[in-house]
């Protein structure tokens, strides 16, 4: 099968939605697929091999441009080319850049009128080139941001389109009015031009059939995979002591660090004294900065700097090492995770976690086993928790050996490729018996 996957950069940041993309895409490939794993904004950051095409669609500086000023609009192509280079793209996202909804209003609008928004010159060179250069049996979008590029590339390459949703929702919850009002509205008008959707979890099938206005029967549930090379029991095990708890997500009040920080305090309190140890992981990026630097503050404040280590951005070996060092790992998210892929690389390594009961947690925790839920905001239940764990290292062990069997067996990448083929082919059939057509690649 030829499938065009259109995915988005992150401005230089591991992003979990570029992780995945690229984890399906390269299992995908080698199954056998051509897929064509196509970046758009930037380039995308991923710490395995980048198997993404060369070029970037929808750069973020045209796009920039594009929407504040109606010159840019009718540049050259040799104008657009200069500026989507992705040694230019990759060097404006390391100065900084934005994903922050109160200020993405008016774009984000534009983005999804498509062939009647700001951005239609970008739609078009992408349309061009699936039409003529890849001719794929079927097109993939990222996230439902995307859904204004639908009914071009339906109407021009007479081929379906299947679109993941990955956490759209939070996004949405930040806009403003009246903005959000006519996004929303805007979503469900063009949700009506992809043929199926994707979501990683039966409960964000849920979230996102309310905001798509879509029957629930039209998004296929495909689980979040993992490339599972690498990753395993830790050989030798970390030490009895300290009790090593881990947080491995982006640093930034959403993730909810704040309360595993404040948790960990708890525990001391309570006489875990110096036998146990935090280790924080993950991200930084500019708008969270000051968050980063009141936590550090507090710890100091607290006297326990030296029981708490902020490691930082970690690549793919880093990451594997960092998880090889806990005895348990969580990321005690404010708000309602559809994803969780920390928690199947914790897993993976035989890790229990500990995660708020909201999300996909309790859908991850129930098909996986591997670790307890607790209250979600609720700072003395995840004491509680935590605690249980290092009181008992024979339950904690017990838990990281089922949840890493139950990854091995039904979260590798693998079995994500081979459901997501299984989901595209119904699409396929279902779209040729509609239309007597055939995808437009061989």
């Amino acid at each position: 099968m030829r499938i065009a996957y259109i995915t988005a950069g992150a401005a230089g940041m591991y992003c979990g939605s570029c992780l995945h993309d690229n984890t399906l895409a390269a299992a995908l490939i080698r199954d056998g697929h051509d897929v064509s794993l196509i970046p758009t904004y930037t380039p995308i950051r991923t710490d395995e091999e980048d198997v993404s095409t060369g070029d970037v669609f929808y750069g973020a500086i045209n796009v920039y441009l594009e929407q504040k000023t109606s010159l840019f609009r009718h540049t050259p192509w040799l104008v657009d080319r200069m500026l989507t280079h992705p040694r230019l793209l990759a060097w404006v996202s390391k100065k900084g850049s934005t994903t922050d909804a109160r200020t993405l209003g008016d774009l984000t609008l534009s983005m999804l009128q498509g062939e009647e928004g700001k951005q239609r010159k970008e739609l078009e060179r992408l349309v061009r080139w699936l039409r003529d250069d890849l001719k794929p049996d079927l097109v993939q979008l990222t996230n439902s941001l995307f859904l204004g590029m639908a009914r071009r590339i339906r109407d021009e390459l007479n081929t379906p389109v299947v679109c993941s949703v990955q956490g759209e929702d939070i996004f949405f919850d930040g806009l403003v009015e009246p903005h959000k009002s006519n996004i929303l509205a805007l979503l469900k008008q063009r949700a009506r031009d992809v043929d199926r959707f994707i979501a990683n979890s039966r409960f964000y099938v849920d979230v996102m059939a309310g905001l798509l206005g879509v029957s629930p029967d039209r998004i296929d549930c495909v689980p979040l995979g993992l490339k599972l090379e690498g990753h395993g029991y830790p050989d030798p095990p970390p030490p009895a002591e300290p009790f090593t708890i881990g947080y491995l997500a982006r640093i930034c009040p959403e993730k909810g660090l704040h309360l595993l920080v404040q948790a960990f305090r708890e525990l001391v309190e309570r006489g875990a004294g110096d036998g146990v140890r935090l280790r924080v992981a993950g991200y930084l990026g500019e708008r969270d900065r000051a968050y980063h630097e009141g936590l550090v503050e507090q710890v100091q404040e607290w006297g326990l700097a030296d029981r708490v280590d902020f490691v930082g951005e970690v690549d793919r070996a880093q990451k594997i090492d960092f998880l090889h060092s806990l005895h348990v790992l969580s990321v005690p998210t404010v708000y309602r995770e559809p994803k969780g892929l920390f928690v199947l690389e914790a897993l993976a390594n035989g890790v229990p976690v500990i995660q708020p009961g909201h999300g996909s947690f309790p859908e991850m925790i129930k098909q996986l086993g591997g670790g307890v839920l607790f209250a979600p905001g609720d700072v003395r239940a995840l004491t509680d928790a935590l605690e249980g764990m290092m009181r008992d290292p024979g339950r904690r062990i017990e838990l990281g050996m089922q949840g890493m069997e139950a990854v091995r067996r039904e979260r590798g990448d693998v079995a994500m490729a081979g459901r997501t083929i299984e989901a595209y082919e119904r699409v396929l059939e279902d779209y040729r018996a509609r239309t007597g057509a055939g995808g437009g690649g061989a």
